[in-house]
């Protein structure tokens, strides 16, 4: 970059501008495989506001400077006239130099204004990026305070056996399973039956819940939670396809507060079992994710924008009961993957025409 001896505001400015360009222009080194603490991402993030806060100051000042010189422009107007009132011709030596003094900076203040903005954007991606990674530090650290008893022998640590995956059973539909299910104390927290309700709502939305619990509704994360509390549960999942094929899950789950953003907890054999390749010893943990608070575990996607409603997305394929409602089959790949799926039945790319969940805290299971 070159810059003009103009002035010595401009000169600061020039500096500044070749130093941004000179930074944007280095390659990025690669990520490392590792998650970085959360002082250190806030170190970095406050480094960033400081910087694009400074340039913004020395923007504002250099604002005022050229603001000064279009007023001895203004002046010199009046003054640069020859005895017969003719203005000076265009090409005045003076004028000239004044006018390089001006416009050039201006120029390059327009220029100093966009990267600003660049820099601003940039830094807002990256305080999401960090807090998703935030949140995924916080899932970790949950998963290692469930993690079974190491047990130790000759030096070398031995696991714990794990849980077995509980059955799945298949019933005549899905109103019959529901009625037993009510028998044994459990709660519908949700269902879809005709697309009578938008499930496509912010976080405030599934926090509180929306519906009708006659007809389509979506009960509430919190009240889930509190009827949960923080021992085990189970959850039920009762799925129907077009040609009238019924299939009935149940799993035992853990569902944290809005501190986790209520992350679902799963054991290692459910989330193989429902799709996941990628999970740690004690299992998967997967954050509630919508339009409006991007949770999920993938961290170059919003996959409640990709895809529609609210729901626990891990990397967005493996189920979304909240998606949107088809009453037929849409012909194009992309809309397919917005609506209701859960991939280990009847695959990713078809519809369900119905679905109901429900959950059982352990103890009542006990008591029942």
């Amino acid at each position: 970059m070159r810059c003009a001896p103009t002035a010595g505001a401009a000169l600061v400015l020039c500096a500044a501008t070749a130093g941004l360009l000179s930074a944007q222009g280095r390659p990025e080194p690669p990520e490392k495989p590792r998650f970085a603490s959360w002082d250190e991402v806030n170190v970095l993030a406050h480094g960033l506001l400081q910087l694009g806060n400074g340039l913004r100051e020395h923007v504002e000042r250099t604002r005022g400077q050229l603001g000064e010189l279009e007023r001895r422009l203004g002046s010199c107007g009046a003054a640069c006239k020859d005895p017969e009132g003719s203005a000076a011709p265009p090409f005045a030596p003076e004028n000239l130099i004044l006018t390089r003094v001006l416009y050039s900076p201006q120029t390059q203040l327009k220029a100093q204004n966009s990267r600003i903005q660049q820099l601003f954007q940039k830094v807002a991606q990256q305080q999401r990026h960090l807090e998703k990674q935030h949140l995924r530090i916080q899932n970790l650290q949950s998963q290692m305070g469930h993690l079974a008893p190491m047990h130790l022998g000759h030096g070398v640590a031995k696991r714990a056996r794990r849980k077995r995956l509980p059955k799945m059973a298949q019933l005549a539909g899905p109103a019959q399973n529901i009625s037993r299910l009510h028998n044994g104390g459990w709660t519908v927290i949700q269902r879809r039956q005709d697309g009578s309700v938008d499930f496509n709502q912010p976080w405030d939305a599934y926090k509180d819940g929306f519906g009708d619990p006659q007809g389509e509704f979506w009960l509430g994360l919190e009240k889930v939670h509190r009827i949960m509390g923080e021992r085990g549960s189970h959850l039920a999942v009762q799925l129907q396809d077009w040609e009238g094929n019924a299939e009935s899950l149940q799993f035992p789950v853990h569902l944290g507060g809005e501190d986790t953003a209520y992350s679902l907890q799963l054991t290692a054999p459910v989330a193989s079992k429902l799709g996941a390749t990628t999970f740690s010893p004690s299992g998967l943990s997967l954050p509630f994710s919508t339009w409006d608070q991007d949770h999920d575990l993938r961290r170059d996607k919003n996959c409640a924008k990709s895809l529609s409603g609210g729901w626990w997305f891990g990397t967005c394929g493996h189920s979304n009961l909240n998606g949107q409602y088809f009453h037929s089959i849409p012909r194009q790949r992309q809309q397919l993957k917005k609506g209701i799926f859960w991939k280990t039945w009847r695959g990713r790319y078809y519809p369900l025409q119905a679905t109901t969940m429900l959950i059982q805290p352990t103890a009542a299971e006990a008591a029942s």
